[in-house]
């Protein structure tokens, strides 16, 4: 679903970006597929990138209809005068090397689809390496990684100007130039026309007959899926359909919802040591990736996984506010594709998605149930999981609704794996900037990306609320 021109905000914490570059080359898998891929055609919903190389800017701008010619000095660093484009709804900025900072703005203004009405300029986070895959690990360390702003969905547009400056812009003009990374382009990604919406499958979700085998690997262990028979009935891609299975003991193969359970149902469910009291929460719905439209075919075959949950990682997505329920499903597909594309990372990089009116969707495949690897939190990805809110919390009060649902979240998930939302928990840095690889931090069940991390990540609104998530979580295990 295409959306309302955004004209929103500074952002303060970041998801990644997408660049149109060639998609990450499918991880080797382990496993040798059992199946072929049905014969039905692909379901995911299309969508693309542009990605345009930013220049000096020099000269005069032009400005919307009747306004005065702005004029830009060459000191002012690098960008990309008003010009047309193919529709997109969320830009982001990259550049070559992933370790380089972009110490400076970057600021961007959109033309509407079919209007003549720009935006007023919006402000993109630049310090965006701290989300990311940690440093040594397989992702990391792909050749594919690019530096990379937050992105900003701005809704439906087909008109883009740039404009990135130095914090050392000024004469003389070389300095600026000099100060900013190599290789900046702008990435403007259109997330493709969603599919059908997510409906319920019709009672509490029965478990289809497993199409995968289950893996215990090691922390940060890649390994594949292995397909079992797939029917042919499911209409699936191959990607898909693996995509699918691995949540095969909650829902059907190609549900687009997992369906909620009662703390009873969910207790039985879980898997737990007979000496073990289950403070398992009762599980949400979720809306699975096939619910939003993901394109399974961009995102790397594989799925990695770490050995256990020990903490929940909270951010905001920092895309803006200006979106609405109906079109989250497009902001995550964005997302995604600016992950993968622009980015370089294998998968969308957050485990779990909340949107501003409570409903949770699954991120990075590999199963909702299982400790699936994510890129979210340098230094502290392996044992973790990422929730990010959509929306920027800096200065706007998260919604009720989805503070709720991150403590319904996190009540069922941290179940699973035996851990209190009101604990403490010891994780081990791989280094974050924070802190320095090998220490040994003592962090929240439930943090904020800022706790492990210097970044204004999760916003200090959203951050406020952790306690209350903490408190809700904690009671809808029955502690």
């Amino acid at each position: 679903m295409r959306a309302l021109l955004a004209t929103s905000i500074g952002v303060t914490c970041a998801t990644a970006l997408t660049l149109p570059l060639a998609a990450p080359a499918p991880a080797a898998p382990v496993h040798a597929p059992v199946a072929q891929a049905p014969a039905a055609s692909p379901v995911e919903p299309a969508g693309s990138t542009q990605s345009l190389p930013l220049r000096p800017l020099t000269g005069a701008a032009p400005r919307a209809t009747g306004t005065p010619t702005e004029t830009v000095s060459p000191a002012a660093g690098q960008g990309l005068l008003r010009r047309d484009a193919q529709r997109f709804s969320l830009v982001g900025v990259i550049w070559d090397d992933a370790d380089a900072e972009l110490h400076g703005s970057v600021q961007v203004r959109t033309r509407a689809t079919g209007t003549t009405h720009w935006s007023g300029w919006q402000s993109l986070e630049t310090h965006n390496t701290d989300h990311a895959a940690d440093s040594g690990s397989a992702e990391r360390e792909s050749g594919r990684v690019r530096g990379s702003t937050a992105p900003l969905w701005v809704g439906d547009s087909d008109g883009v100007e740039v404009r990135v400056r130095s914090e050392s812009a000024g004469p003389p003009s070389a300095r600026a130039a000099a100060a900013l990374p190599s290789g900046l382009r702008v990435e403007l990604v259109d997330p493709g026309e969603d599919p059908e919406e997510p409906r319920a499958e019709g009672g509490q979700a029965a478990g289809s007959p497993s199409a995968v085998t289950a893996v215990a690997p090691s922390p940060g262990t890649t390994t594949a899926a292995q397909p079992g028979a797939l029917p042919e009935s499911a209409g699936l891609t191959m990607a898909a359909a693996e995509s699918s299975a691995v949540n095969a003991d909650l829902a059907p193969l190609g549900a687009t919802m997992i369906q909620p359970l009662s703390k009873a149902e969910s207790e039985e469910q879980a898997v737990v040591g007979p000496a073990a009291k289950p403070f398992v929460g009762p599980r949400p719905g979720i809306v699975t990736r096939k619910g939003w439209g993901a394109d399974e075919s961009l995102r790397e075959r594989a799925f990695a996984y770490t050995s256990t949950v020990k903490a929940a990682f909270v951010h905001h997505s920092a895309t803006g506010n200006n979106y609405t329920c109906a079109q989250a499903p497009s902001v995550l597909r964005s997302i995604y594709r600016y992950h993968v594309k622009s980015s370089g990372w294998r998968d969308f990089g957050y485990n779990f998605a909340v949107d501003k009116c409570g409903n949770i969707y699954e991120g990075r495949a590999g199963g909702v149930s299982k400790a699936v690897l994510g890129a979210h939190t340098l230094g502290f990805n392996t044992n973790s999981m990422g929730i990010a809110v959509l929306g920027t919390y800096s200065s706007k009060n998260p919604p009720a609704a989805a503070v709720n649902a991150i403590a319904k979240l996190t009540a069922w998930k941290l179940g699973l794996f035996g851990r209190n939302p009101k604990g403490k928990v010891t994780l081990v840095s791989g280094g974050s900037g924070k802190y320095k690889k090998g220490a040994k931090v003592k962090l929240n069940v439930i943090s904020g990306h800022r706790d492990g991390f210097a970044t204004e990540c999760p916003g200090i609104r959203l951050y406020k609320k952790l306690g209350t998530a903490r408190t809700s979580s904690a009671k809808l295990q029955g502690r």
